[in-house]
């Protein structure tokens, strides 16, 4: 199954590297159509608007914090709108508010569908952003995800690498969840014990998740956006321009043509 899609990169890879706006012109100058933005960027949501439309980007979905997307959406969704975004994420719960118990994330899970369905209102998409955490057992043997994702309005920003790490294999749940998934996180990971300066991660590509076959399965479930990211980039700029050599490579061989996505 071979559809056009937005080379992607997500914006948390460069915050080590400000001002985050100075990299769109390079990021547009490789191939990327599109950026995501986290909520340190959203200050000035005209000014950032402004930025992307200089260099010829989208940014169709963005990170926003939970708390935010709880007690002010109405603020997210105007934020949102200025940017053009489609997909409202969110990335993670604060360590201090995770549920520990599996009756705890079924109630989080309600919380979460709640959230989905007013965004929905306001016509916005929500998808939630997993780490490792929500893909280890519970003592009932769920996973947190299943109950995060309870409800078909809660869509998905799958982050492999994170799935990998929590010792699963990424490929059935990305099936499983076809045509929930709004968008892939394409991240990679270094061998064990190697780039330890970069905790432990690598430029897309360069390490060990299969990404060839990850990318087939992901475009097969129907996401429309893959983006790019690392955690900690010790060279954004190296890190932006392998990852698009890479993804360009997974497109290549489904004789996918990336495209800019429709404004």
């Amino acid at each position: 199954m071979a559809r056009d899609l937005p080379f992607s990169i997500q914006l948390h890879s460069a915050r080590l590297f400000p001002p985050v706006t100075d990299h769109l012109p390079r990021l547009a100058a490789l191939g990327y159509t599109n950026v995501e933005p986290t909520d340190i960027l959203y200050d000035d949501p005209e000014a950032l608007r402004e930025s992307l439309e200089e260099s010829d980007l989208t940014a169709l979905s963005g990170h926003f914090p939970l708390s935010l997307l709880e007690n002010d959406a109405g603020a997210a969704c105007r934020i949102a709108e200025t940017l053009g975004m489609h997909v409202l994420v969110c990335p993670f719960i604060p360590m201090e508010m995770r549920p520990n118990s599996t009756d705890e994330w079924r109630r989080f899970g309600d919380r979460v569908a709640e959230i989905a369905r007013l965004l929905h209102a306001r016509g916005f998409d929500f998808a939630w952003h997993n780490h490792d955490y929500e893909f280890r057992p519970l003592k009932d043997g769920s996973l947190p995800i299943q109950h995060i994702a309870a409800d078909p309005a809660v869509r998905l920003e799958m982050d492999v690498a994170w799935v990998a790490l929590a010792g699963i294999d990424p490929q059935p749940w990305i099936e499983g969840y076809a045509g929930r998934i709004a968008a892939i996180h394409v991240k990679d990971v270094a061998p064990r014990g190697s780039q330890t300066d970069e905790d432990g991660w690598a430029d897309v590509g360069t390490g060990i998740v299969p990404w060839p076959k990850l990318w087939k399965a992901a475009v097969a479930a129907g996401t429309s956006l893959m983006v790019a990211e690392h955690d900690n980039p010790s060279d954004f700029d190296r890190f932006a321009r392998r990852s698009i050599d890479a993804m360009r490579h997974f497109s290549n061989l489904m004789n996918v043509e990336p495209a800019l996505p429709e404004r």
